[in-house]
């Protein structure tokens, strides 16, 4: 009966923390839990799309409902289903204005995370989030021959950029404003400015810190369609003069791309008067967007019987798999796709920038965890009750466990990430061929023809998910 009792202490004890625990993630990370991604890698659009659907039935209104409504838009656009996807995509912008516009759901959720994992808060939506959303909505009203519903989601995705770096600056300040006022920031001081700590989280970062980066939160991809779209959609001088300042910018984001060139001398001659040629555009998304994986590192701070100071910290992980142009064959010439924008840059750089907020945060939670496993503990260890044969006491050897198997059981980062994003956007510019017909061509032998259909400036956009899985082709004009 002693030993039943004391087991039932022990219970008592850790029910705060297991009640934390059952709000918590299921300890699962997001890579996990999605199989959406698997089926995508297989070019398996019909399950990836089941699977994806049901994961939004699962999760309608959580803290999971916007990363899955965007696997979603992605799978439909991939598959044809535009104005499905743009009502998807619909449901994540609604969704992620909404945080934005309600800062004050952020408070009972972070105060719950303290005792599960970042994991537990709200999917929000990353910067590179919302201006991809705008983006491919526009490009789905595109391929929909809807020119003026594209406009607003043009505008909108570039405004996106210029908002993004005021609200991650308001961010960070904010956590640490926060962490400052925290009764425990000396322990929180100690684990951050830790030698041993800040080498763990570098190592961390060595598969990512050589990629190059862009001016904070700019997709280049966004600013080159920005320009594509107002030089072939220009309804007065302001419009021509937007495109010659997106181009001008894309030209800076991709130095070596001729075509970015090309068309920037394009829209610097559509301004003196000069009419713009037929042309045709092949836009070619190649690959995927990195996953998030996790790391453990442990967080220095020394607190008597605490048996697990450890932390689950985020990482990037580049995929692999991809062919890494695409040749087009026009009118007896040969042209090869070249990179507008790396995803893998603008999802790097984004991550760079969150991590600060990450790792304060992650670090607030792994003392407030300590702290209350002292507690815990140290009141069990104080409460005596029976010894053991070595005359340990039971209550405390179990609440330890108890503690260290709790604080194990929700260590896991946050690896939730749009996974179906591409790894690049690439393009090639030609004149249109006069028989209209042009061949692509991927690099292990794999060809599509396609018949182009009328129009002054046309674009065949071409999706490869991986080096193995068949073309996504579809076309639509600009004019």
């Amino acid at each position: 009966m002693k030993n039943l009792t004391a087991v039932k202490n022990v219970l008592r004890l850790l029910l705060p923390l297991a009640g934390a625990g059952l709000l918590s993630t299921g300890c699962q990370t997001y890579q996990q839990q999605n199989k959406v991604i698997g089926y995508w890698h297989q070019g398996d659009l019909t399950n990836a799309f089941v699977e994806a659907s049901r994961k939004v039935q699962d999760n309608t209104d959580n803290k999971d409902t916007i990363v899955w409504q965007l696997e979603q838009a992605t799978v439909l656009r991939a598959a044809g289903r535009y104005e499905d996807s743009n009502k998807a995509f619909d449901r994540a912008q609604a969704k992620i204005d909404d945080y934005a516009q309600k800062a004050k759901v952020r408070v009972g959720q972070e105060a719950g995370a303290l005792l599960s994992n970042q994991a537990n808060l709200a999917y929000e939506g990353r910067a590179y989030d919302g201006i991809m959303l705008n983006t491919y909505m526009a490009l789905n009203y595109l391929a929909l021959g809807q020119p003026d519903s594209a406009r607003p989601e043009i505008i909108r995705a570039y405004q996106r950029q210029q908002d993004a770096v005021e609200e991650n600056k308001k961010r960070i300040e904010k956590v640490q404003d926060e962490a400052a006022q925290s009764k425990d920031k000396a322990a929180m001081d100690q684990a951050e400015h830790s030698q041993e700590f800040r080498s763990q989280v570098q190592n961390s970062m060595a598969g990512v810190n050589d990629l190059k980066v862009y001016a904070n939160y700019v997709n280049p991809f966004t600013v080159y369609l920005d320009g594509l779209y107002f030089m072939a959609n220009a309804a007065d001088n302001s419009d021509l003069e937007r495109a010659r300042k997106s181009l001008e910018r894309a030209a800076g984001f991709a130095e070596n791309n001729e075509y970015v060139k090309q068309d920037l001398a394009a829209a610097e001659a559509l301004q003196n008067g000069t009419r713009l040629p037929p042309t045709t555009y092949v836009i070619f998304e190649t690959g995927c967007a990195p996953e998030r994986g996790q790391i453990r590192i442990d967080i220095p701070i020394i607190i008597s019987r605490v048996s697990y100071v450890g932390a689950a910290f985020p990482t990037l992980q580049p995929q692999g798999d991809f062919p890494p142009a695409l040749t087009v064959t026009a009118g007896g010439a040969s042209h090869t796709t070249e990179t507008v924008a790396s995803m893998d840059s603008v999802i790097t750089l984004d991550f760079k920038n969150e991590l600060p907020v990450v790792i304060t945060k992650t670090i607030a939670a792994t003392v407030t965890k300590a702290i209350a496993a002292y507690a815990i503990n140290e009141a069990a260890r104080n409460a005596g009750g029976q010894q053991d044969a070595l005359g340990n006491n039971v209550a405390s050897i179990l609440t330890q466990i108890g503690t260290a198997a709790y604080q194990m059981a929700v260590n896991i980062a946050d690896t939730r990430t749009w996974t179906t994003l591409p790894k690049e956007f690439q393009v090639a510019r030609f004149p249109t061929p006069a028989d209209r017909k042009i061949d692509l061509t991927t690099p292990n032998g794999m060809k599509t023809s396609v018949t182009l259909v009328d129009g002054t400036v046309n674009v065949v956009y071409v999706k490869s998910i991986t080096a193995a899985t068949p073309l996504l082709v579809s076309q639509f004009k600009l004019k």
